[in-house]
């Protein structure tokens, strides 16, 4: 068997998660709201501890969806009454990773629990899996496409951290925190360095390569598959921008 025939769902399932996120990726880097993914995931991620702990992992998606918005709101309202927004989102951030261990210490599988949320193991997903991620992305992504450059003001700023909190609820329970920024930021940050193609083809193709060799590679030499993507993806951006 071949290791595409294996791993095929598991490349789509890349490919979507590169096309969702490359859309917004673009945005955030020219808002210059880096950080933005990192904290709404990390409230994303006290939805899914608080499912494991408190309910074995029933509810995840809606209490997930919940801290998300929470998040998402928060950096909405920010945006338009906080002066120095990067430092109100880098605080967001550090509470939202500081609720996941408190909430985590008391179990005997918080660490490995709080690791899974960082960066999840996406190599052997199945083609059930890809449902719901592919109906979810693509109502999202028609949405933004439709609708954020007729909106203006705080309705503009709510649609566009409510969709990404949306997103973001469904990609850091498939493949966590560390892998969603990387696939928010590396792909766009590329594209925005070049000028000859359009930016988000540009961006898909880029992000879709350099995840679908991470995995390869994860595969080939038996290393964990999320943190291999956040690797490879960090490095090739640093070098691509350093050059």
């Amino acid at each position: 068997m071949s290791i595409v025939t294996l791993l095929y769902p598991a490349f789509i399932l890349a490919i979507l998660l590169v096309f969702i996120h490359a859309i917004f990726g673009l945005e955030i880097i020219k808002r210059g709201v880096i950080f933005t993914d990192l904290a709404i995931g990390q409230f994303a991620s006290i939805g899914v501890a608080v499912s494991l702990l408190f309910f074995d992992g029933a509810y995840s998606f809606g209490l997930t969806l919940i801290f998300a918005l929470m998040g998402a709101t928060l950096i909405s309202v920010a945006t338009r009454r906080v002066k120095h927004i990067e430092a109100f989102i880098g605080m967001l951030y550090a509470l939202g990773a500081s609720g996941i261990i408190v909430l985590l210490s008391n179990t005997t599988q918080g660490t490995e629990l709080f690791n899974k949320l960082l960066a999840t193991d996406i190599l052997f997903t199945t083609t059930g899996d890809l449902i719901e991620p592919f109906l979810l992305y693509s109502l999202v992504a028609i949405l933004f496409l439709k609708l954020y450059h007729r909106l203006t003001g705080l309705y503009r700023e709510m649609l566009f951290f409510g969709l990404l909190a949306l997103t973001v609820t469904s990609s850091v329970q498939l493949a966590g925190v560390l892998v969603v920024f990387v696939l928010l930021i590396v792909p766009a940050f590329i594209a925005l360095l070049q000028n000859r193609f359009s930016r988000l083809p540009f961006a898909w193709v880029v992000g879709s390569s350099i995840i679908i060799i991470a995995m390869i590679i994860s595969y080939h030499f038996d290393l964990p598959t999320g943190y291999t993507i956040v690797f490879i993806g960090s490095l090739v951006g640093i070098v691509l921008g350093i050059i």
